[in-house]
């Protein structure tokens, strides 16, 4: 964990013979249902980053760097516990983050992110428009050949705080999930893809009238598990793509 470095540890590990990559995770504070912590994208970012680091330890040094918990989220707002920030605010500091990170000579920044909102996958996207792509990258499922590799839900759309977050969640911190709100929740087989597409931009109008879309009661730590590892490989893939790139 970079936070956990002293100021000695990170000098002697950037003046090594690896390179140092920052793996930032990147999430929201969004209501995920009554049954998943208003975190859940941060924390799905936090355990694809940390799965990230151990598959990248024999390239690099991977390093996972304090996460970024705010997003912009305006699709949940009618729910208690959107806080949401402006898109031009959220790409200004993960710039200046990556930019700072650089300067202290970190190899590559990757910004892990599972906050799938659009207008905020685009934010995230600008911060690093400018940097070149050896040194900065975003690993988000959201591109379709990491898509590929998640569940049938996740590929379905329906997929906010229902099976495939659920699982997540599960296998990572599962003392975050509510077990006996889970136990007594319908499907809500409502595709949120679908509906952005249609043009709908809030969770009411879409039909999630408890915040959540998918099955979160057909959720295992089984199933997390290998999500996470998939994500993992997501995000250590993208990165050693970039590191390639500057050889």
């Amino acid at each position: 964990m970079l936070a956990a470095l002293t100021s000695p540890n990170l000098a002697a590990l950037v003046a090594g013979p690896k390179p140092v990559v920052a793996l930032v995770p990147v999430g929201s504070v969004e209501p995920h249902g009554p049954h998943l912590p208003l975190d859940t994208d941060t924390q799905i970012s936090l355990a694809a980053a940390a799965n990230a680091r151990s598959k990248l330890e024999t390239s690099c040094a991977a390093l996972v760097a304090p996460p970024v918990a705010y997003g912009v989220t305006n699709y949940a707002s009618a729910f208690a516990g959107a806080v949401s920030i402006p898109p031009e605010v959220l790409t200004a500091f993960l710039r200046a983050i990556v930019s700072s990170l650089l300067q202290n000579g970190v190899a590559h920044v990757c910004l892990v992110n599972n906050h799938l909102e659009p207008e905020h996958d685009t934010a995230v996207r600008q911060a690093i428009a400018e940097v070149i792509p050896s040194r900065a990258s975003v690993a988000s499922p959201l591109e379709k050949r990491w898509a590929r590799t998640l569940s049938d839900e996740f590929k379905s759309g329906a997929c906010h705080a229902g099976r495939y977050e659920t699982s997540i969640l599960l296998a990572h911190a599962p003392s975050l999930v509510n077990e006996n709100v889970r136990a007594e929740l319908d499907d809500v087989p409502i595709s949120l893809s679908q509906k952005i597409r249609e043009g709908v931009r809030d969770f009411v109008s879409m039909g999630l009238t408890q915040g959540y879309a998918g099955a979160p009661r057909e959720a295992s730590a089984e199933e997390g598990a290998r999500l996470v590892d998939a994500l993992g490989t997501m995000v250590a893939t993208v990165v050693l793509e970039a590191l390639e790139t500057h050889r």
